[in-house]
C-alpha cells in the first residue's frame, strides 16, 4: 500500500510567504517548479555534481537538487527570479548579459546565486575568491572567463549603476 502522506511546508520563497501541502520526499527543486511554478532554477545532474540548481537559503548558496523541501521549513529560499526588480535585471544578471557571460544559459541561474551568495558577504572578492565561490558550478560552454568578467564587472571601480 502506497503512503500518500503529505506535510504543510511553511516557508518565504523570493519573498512571498507560502504554505503548500507536499509529499515528505519532495526534492527542493520540484517544489519550486511544480508546485510554486518558478521554473528559472534547472536540473542539471539531479545528483549535487553541477550547480545549476543553485538557490539561495537563508542567503547561503544551496543545491535544490538534493535538498528536501520539507527539510526548509521555516527558512528564506531565493531563486533567480528574486533578483530583478519591477521586470528590470539586477545589476549582475545585466552583467552577464553584457559580459556574455550566459553563453547557452543553461547554467547561468545557479552561477548567478552563487555570485549572488558571495557579494553579499564580499563586495570585492579576488579572482581567486571568485573562481572558490563558483567551483560547484560547471559551465560547458565558456570556459569561465566571460563568467569571470562577468562578477569582475560589478565590483570594485568596475560596478555600474543603472539609471
Amino acid at each position: 500500500m502506497a503512503n500518500n502522506s503529505k506535510t504543510i511546508l511553511k516557508l518565504t520563497v523570493n519573498g512571498e510567504a507560502r504554505e503548500d501541502l507536499v509529499p515528505p520526499n519532495i526534492l527542493l527543486i520540484d517544489y519550486l517548479r511544480e508546485v510554486v511554478t518558478i521554473t528559472g532554477t534547472k536540473s542539471g545532474c539531479d545528483g549535487g555534481e553541477c550547480g545549476a540548481c543553485t538557490i539561495l537559503i537563508n542567503g547561503n548558496p544551496t543545491l535544490s537538487c538534493i535538498s528536501l523541501a520539507v527539510s526548509q521549513s521555516g527558512k528564506n529560499i531565493e531563486t533567480i527570479e528574486s533578483l530583478a526588480t519591477n521586470g528590470r535585471l539586477s545589476i549582475l544578471q545585466q552583467m552577464f548579459h553584457e559580459k556574455l557571460g550566459t553563453q547557452c544559459g543553461f547554467c547561468t541561474p545557479g552561477m548567478i546565486m552563487a555570485s549572488e551568495a558571495l557579494l553579499r558577504k564580499n563586495d570585492n572578492p579576488t579572482d581567486d575568491e571568485i573562481t572558490k565561490a563558483l567551483e560547484g558550478n560547471l559551465c560547458r560552454c565558456t570556459g569561465y572567463v566571460k563568467i569571470l568578467e562577468s562578477v569582475k564587472a560589478v565590483i570594485g571601480d568596475n560596478a555600474r549603476v543603472r539609471v
